[in-house]
């Protein structure tokens, strides 16, 4: 009968622990720190981050580190932007140099298990594509044999192009570079035929680095899968935890059509999945380990992913990209949250 009671007491014990997050040391090193620090791309690019004319950053992959900030302390503001490239990024992250990477990473298994890093939720779906001037009147990547192929070294890029080009049966010389504005000068400087990366990349380098936009085509074939998502050092779970729900929250925010101008009259809201996102019935706030008020924080200062999304790339921005594969589940698009709840 003892040895009953002692079992149940601890798994009681257990039961009331899972309720709550427990403190992990990276979250501790950020919160004493006062600032979360943020890896983001050294040279940055149009629409996911880039030190704007005042030095601010901006763009979809910095508000996700202002709306981590946002949960954390209650302030989307108290971030450190820290420019990392392709090939030190991991590096800054395992050596303790930014608590997070929000710079466009392709989330693959080879990361995700080799490198003791954890990806959270996908912030971004894309694939691998290919640019070229219009007057070499290219049509398809199919007619790209032969070709001068500039491409960010250190990056799933270089191996995609080699694994397409090798299964086509097609050769190329390639031009690598882990800076991005080097390898932007080579391909706008004639020194390649071909400019590949992300499809977004291709957008915004041509919107925003073209000496003529006009003057370069994107071709139609899309050539790989690339989930790009932020990383933490595994080993912090609560810390992980945020970062991920912190995505979840917005895409959550978005399909109940809570945004940044109305969240204030949402509290209001009988809906019960809205008073639980809002914090108006408690408890999510303690689950995760952050205030009740996290999301509201987040939708305030932030916004929802809709909101982000149509500022930075959509059609609230220079760049104009529609949501595509992005767009929420209810809209026939990838982006789908788990409940908060």
């Amino acid at each position: 009968m003892r040895r009953f009671s002692l079992a149940a007491a601890a798994g009681m014990a257990a039961i009331v622990l899972s309720g709550q997050a427990m403190a992990g040391k990276d979250l501790d090193a950020v919160k004493a720190r006062g600032t979360l620090i943020c890896g983001v791309a050294t040279g940055g690019l149009a629409g996911f981050m880039m030190a704007d004319s005042t030095g601010k950053w901006v763009g979809l992959n910095v508000d996700v580190c202002r709306a981590v900030s946002a949960a954390i302390f209650g302030d989307s503001e108290k971030v450190k932007y820290v420019a990392v490239s392709g090939q030190h990024r991991f590096t800054a992250l395992q050596a303790g140099e930014v608590d997070l990477l929000s710079n466009n990473t392709t989330w693959t298994m080879g990361r995700d298990t080799q490198l003791g890093l954890d990806f959270t939720a996908v912030t971004y779906y894309d694939g691998q594509g290919f640019m070229v001037p219009k007057k070499l009147g290219v049509k398809s990547a199919k007619e790209l044999n032969g070709s001068t192929v500039c491409a960010l070294s250190g990056s799933t890029t270089e191996l995609n192009v080699a694994d397409y080009f090798r299964a086509e049966k097609m050769t190329m010389k390639p031009v690598l570079s882990d800076d991005p504005d080097l390898i932007r000068g080579a391909f706008f400087s004639g020194r390649c035929d071909v400019f590949t990366g992300d499809s977004v990349r291709l957008y915004a380098t041509r919107a925003a680095t073209a000496p003529n936009p006009d003057d370069y085509v994107i071709l139609p074939e899309i050539i790989s899968k690339e989930p790009l998502a932020p990383a933490v050092r595994q080993g912090d779970h609560q810390f992980a935890d945020i970062v991920r729900w912190t995505q979840y929250a917005m895409l959550e925010a978005e399909e109940y059509g809570i945004t940044s101008q109305n969240v204030d009259e949402m509290l209001k809201s009988d809906n019960p999945s809205i008073k639980r996102i809002l914090g108006v019935t408690p408890g999510m706030g303690k689950a995760l380990g952050v205030d009740e008020k996290w999301v509201y924080n987040i939708v305030k200062q932030v916004g929802n992913y809709g909101e982000s999304f149509d500022r930075n790339l959509g059609m609230g921005s220079p760049l104009k990209i529609a949501r595509g594969r992005n767009a929420l589940w209810t809209k026939g698009g990838l982006q789908y949250a788990p409940p908060i709840r």
